[in-house]
């Protein structure tokens, strides 16, 4: 497994495909997805040169980050694909000074939970502070 975060690795058409199947990425459009993507933080997960995994984290890379859009090929699931995007995520140098990360899930609370995130208010966002 090699985690990239090198656009030009993405393949946005399995991604996007993907992300419009999700209950989360149906309604926003190709162009808003493109222009989310180059303004984030990706982790593109590679297994023998193929993408099996995306997330992404976007905000003021300062001081806040929001982790988005974490899906995992089916094929591929139950093998730490997800955990390890997170991670690196989570220690990617850009990201280094952030202090706050939030995400919204209703699903997975117990992967977030592993690296601190703990539910607030609604359940389904969660925050993890350092």
């Amino acid at each position: 497994m090699e985690i990239s975060h090198d656009l030009a690795r993405l393949d946005f058409r399995a991604t996007w495909d993907w992300l419009i199947s999700s209950h989360w990425g149906g309604q926003r459009t190709e162009a808003i997805k493109r222009r989310a993507f180059e303004n984030s933080i990706c982790a593109i997960v590679l297994v023998d040169g193929r993408q099996v995994g995306f997330a992404r984290a976007s905000g003021d890379r300062a001081v806040f980050a929001r982790i988005s859009d974490v899906i995992v090929w089916p094929e591929h699931r139950g093998k730490g694909i997800g955990k390890a995007m997170v991670a690196a995520l989570l220690a990617h140098p850009e990201l280094a000074s952030v202090s706050t990360f939030m995400l919204n899930t209703s699903d997975a609370h117990d992967l977030y939970a592993r690296f601190g995130f703990r539910p607030v208010i609604d359940g389904n966002e969660m925050r993890l502070d350092r």
